[in-house]
């Protein structure tokens, strides 16, 4: 056995076997390049190649190449750009031994040369007579053979050590397969691996001769269908049961050229389109991609209403619908001034937020019909699902667009007025978040090119005009919130309520009752006595649904009784129709009384006034709080209280008193969960009229956060309890200083009819409280 060191040329899983001539190889490694130079300074230009095991490994070691390889001579050598090229010839086996790295920067390796191992020479034959027969009768190998080499194997023969050597090369094995049969020292063993890759290789012949057969017979049977249902088309189009063609390919097509798409989409359609005609007419898939088809061509692309651009028609239509709601009738005219001026800018994202029942919703409707835009609105509370927004993938069972796209495809229009109603109530699960799918819908800067799943296209939202409703902003994602443009809707005051009622809500039950007016009036009297006696809410939802009670018994009267042409609702007649009255408004004091103070409330339904009542008797010096108290409010009591006790010589108290005697503070109503620091200055005074015995006039109310050294902070919901305050025969409000602003914003009623004082501490509360 033959010993050897010469250069090594590592190979990426690439195997050359001995009797393999003029293969090309390109090396691009520092060290194979180095180790081919080195090749070529020696006489006999020979060089040892061995592949890798793991192509991935850049720098291998003797773990990572295969024990046997191939001695070889280079015949051609060319230098490229990058790499090398060189032709080699393959011409014996070698074991690789005691690989090292050459000083100069190339792997050397001591070889051996390898005798092959021949166990039963009978065997061998045998074996070579089987690969010949199964090489001719597999022409996906005998086809790649060269003709000379094939003709040499079948008619001329060679060495039976040669034939697994030459065929190899041919055989479409895997760089692993190529690797077993150089490594196997065995003839015998060779020669079986290399039957056993024939043997293969016409299986997988076989394999696909069959899968060949049952497409073609299958194809036939389309081809049979697609005629039949050409025919069944053409009588059906006789007898006229598809007069449109809606499912028709030409149709589409046709309809296709004749309308102004987007280029992508026309694309979309006829990709589709060619789907859909290499498909069963009777499978699942054709029905799902021509559903598919129609959808996106139903999606409106470039249709649009012209805007009203009659500034003075928007304002009156917009009057007729709605009474008051000033800002929000203001920022639709100053869009559509911005809009002719400009003659295009993108729609604002309107998010509209108040109590329930304040017309957030019918106002969209109100804009729509102003605008002379068509109006969709999606409902969106309790969705906790991602898809019921972007929609489903094409890839469910089911599938279908969002609520977004759906919305698009029914009003038929790009530019429609789309009321995205209660963002507030939007959950998150398992599904994904449904807010955050709508930050860009609701994003100016990206809907322009929203993404459905399942319409796969970009749509363009940017000329829709999005309308937002909710009760609560602090329910609104942060991210989401910042996209809106926010205007508040407010609760709606007595005044208000009585108009609302005369001008709109009084037509509106008319009609639904069917009477005429000239058959029933109402009194402004018989207005305010239901919304005092029968409603407590911020809007006029409840309002409106007594109104209708009250008609209704009347038409029930004004049949059974044909002598009564007329029916006058006044307050008597409200309470025969509504029965006693369910609320009663809360009612100041009759007097000034000591530690009594009336506090200001914000509720859902609107405002309310809180009397705060305050006693001391003896005991441990204990503070006790009643009344259903929140952790908010309790922290406001226990701030007031540590204010007065700190500051007990300056409103001429006996310190004893707070050690000697328990405190009590309780807010009346004991049922209604109460919450909120706007109550602190309130009981800040009532303790103090409690300890230095001074009684609180009966006809002030106040509201502010106290801190501990006294300073008054502003409060929110100035509007709604203001009114209360007027309502409940307050006739002065004390009112933090930073709030004056708020002030400003009240209604005229509530001006002209309350005196509002400013505070900045406890004491300029204290000088308007007491009783003088």
């Amino acid at each position: 056995m033959a010993k050897m060191t010469l250069p090594l040329l590592i190979t990426k899983s690439f195997v050359i076997f001995p009797e393999q001539k003029n293969i090309q190889v390109d090396a691009g490694r520092d060290f194979s390049i180095k180790a081919i130079d080195a090749s070529r300074d020696l006489n006999s230009s020979l060089l040892l190649v061995v592949a890798q095991k793991d192509p991935s490994i850049e720098v291998p070691t003797q773990k990572d190449i295969c024990e046997v390889g191939t001695l070889c001579r280079i015949t051609s050598y060319s230098n490229m750009k990058n790499y090398i090229r060189v032709h080699i010839t393959g011409t014996k086996r070698v074991k690789i031994n005691n690989l090292s790295f050459d000083a100069t920067g190339y792997f050397v390796a001591d070889a051996t040369s390898i005798e092959d191992k021949v166990k039963d020479e009978t065997h061998v034959i045998a074996y070579c007579k089987n690969i010949i027969q199964a090489l001719v009768n597999t022409p996906q190998v005998s086809g790649v053979v060269p003709r000379t080499l094939m003709n040499e194997i079948t008619t001329k023969g060679v060495e039976p050590v040669m034939l697994p050597d030459l065929l190899a090369p041919y055989i479409p094995l895997t760089d692993e397969g190529r690797m077993r049969i150089l490594n196997e020292l065995d003839l015998e063993k060779r020669l079986e691996l290399t039957l056993m890759a024939i043997d293969e290789v016409k299986k997988e012949a076989e394999v696909d001769k069959d899968i060949s057969k049952d497409v073609q017979e299958q194809t036939e049977k389309q081809q049979r269908d697609y005629i039949l249902r050409e025919k069944l088309r053409a009588i059906k189009k006789e007898l006229g049961d598809d007069p449109d063609g809606s499912t028709d390919e030409e149709t589409i097509k046709k309809r296709l050229e004749e309308h102004p798409y987007p280029d992508h989409v026309k694309a979309k359609v006829k990709s589709e389109l060619k789907r859909f005609s290499m498909m069963p007419q009777a499978s699942l898939e054709s029905s799902l991609i021509m559903s598919y088809i129609q959808t996106l061509m139903d999606v409106p692309w470039f249709e649009e209403t012209q805007d009203n651009d009659d500034l003075e028609n928007v304002k009156k239509i917009l009057d007729e619908d709605h009474y008051g709601l000033t800002d929000v009738k203001k920022r639709i005219v100053e869009y559509l001034a911005v809009k002719k001026m400009t003659g295009n800018l993108k729609a604002p994202i309107l998010c509209f937020y108040g109590p329930p029942g304040c017309g957030k919703t019918s106002l969209g409707k109100s804009i729509a019909r102003a605008l002379g835009r068509k109006f969709f609105k999606a409902s969106l509370g309790g969705i906790s699902d991602e898809a019921e927004i972007r929609g489903h993938r094409r890839t469910y069972v089911g599938s279908m667009p969002g609520r977004i796209i759906s919305g698009m495809k029914r009003v038929g229009v790009t530019n429609p007025v789309f009321l995205l109603d209660e963002v507030d109530k939007l959950a998150s699960s398992y599904k994904g978040d449904p807010a955050s799918a709508l930050l860009e819908v609701l994003d100016p800067e990206q809907n322009f090119a929203f993404n459905d799943n399942y319409l796969e296209e970009p749509y363009d939202l940017s000329n829709v005009l999005f309308i937002c409703t909710a009760n609560y902003l602090e329910n609104i994602p942060a991210p989401l919130r910042d996209r809106l443009e926010l205007i508040e809707v407010n609760s709606y005051t007595e005044i208000e309520k009585v108009k609302i009622a005369k001008g709109f809500l009084f037509k509106k039950q008319i009609a639904a009752n069917g009477l005429k007016a000239r058959q029933i009036s109402f009194s402004e009297d018989a207005y305010t006595r239901i919304i005092r006696g029968y409603t407590r809410e911020a809007g006029v939802r409840e309002l409106e649904r007594k109104i209708a009670s009250v008609m209704r018994k009347a038409v029930v009267e004004l049949l059974t009784n044909k002598e009564v042409k007329k029916i006058s609702v006044t307050p008597e007649l409200v309470e025969k129709y509504l029965g006693a009255p369910i609320f009663e408004d809360s009612k100041k004091e009759e007097k000034g009384q000591v530690g009594v103070v009336t506090g200001l409330a914000y509720t859902e339904y609107g405002g309310d006034i809180l009397p705060i009542e305050v006693n001391y008797f003896p005991g441990k010096g204990s503070l006790i709080l009643t009344g259903k108290l929140g952790d908010v409010m309790k922290e406001s009591a226990t701030i007031a209280y540590s204010y007065v006790r700190s500051n007990a010589s300056k409103y001429k108290i006996d310190p004893k008193l707070f050690e000697k005697n328990d405190i009590h503070i309780h807010v009346p109503e004991g049922a209604v969960p109460k919450d909120g620091p706007s109550a602190g200055v309130a009981i800040t005074t009532a303790i103090i009229s409690s300890y230095t015995k001074s009684p609180v006039s009966d006809e002030v109310a106040m509201t502010g956060e106290v801190t501990l050294r006294g300073h008054a902070l502003p409060i929110g919901g100035l509007r709604e309890k203001s009114l209360a305050a007027l309502r409940s025969g307050i006739k002065t409000i004390i009112v933090p200083a930073e709030n004056k602003k708020a002030v400003n914003e009240l209604p005229k009623e509530v001006k002209d009819n309350l005196k509002i004082v400013y505070m900045k501490n406890v004491d300029d509360a204290l000088k308007v409280a007491f009783v003088k």
